[in-house]
């Protein structure tokens, strides 16, 4: 499956990045790579092996969940390059 410069720039803009035609180039030239990559592992035979979440077997790798002190409001709006009452104001992300 080739990747066109246009195909690159779609995707690109879906990801809502603005890049060059020579970046575009390396781009598809790299996604060709994890394409390719993705076909050789199609190829698996994966027949009998169970689904997992993890390689290999975790257990209790989660720190336990308990509050802890930690900065006030104040002090973590005072990084905010705007903020509005309680809450850190950004920029639209999503267009029209």
């Amino acid at each position: 499956m080739g990747l066109t410069l246009a195909d690159v720039q779609k995707i690109a803009s879906l990801a809502r990045l603005r890049i060059t035609d020579q970046e575009a180039e390396t781009l598809a030239a790299q996604l060709a790579q994890v394409i390719t990559y993705i076909e050789q592992l199609n190829e698996v035979d994966t027949e009998g092996v169970e689904p997992m979440a993890h390689a290999i077997e975790q257990v209790n790798v989660l720190a336990e969940d308990t509050a802890r002190d930690s900065f006030s409001r104040e002090q973590m709006l005072r990084n905010a390059p705007s903020c509005d009452d309680e809450c850190y104001r950004v920029p639209p992300v999503l267009g029209d």
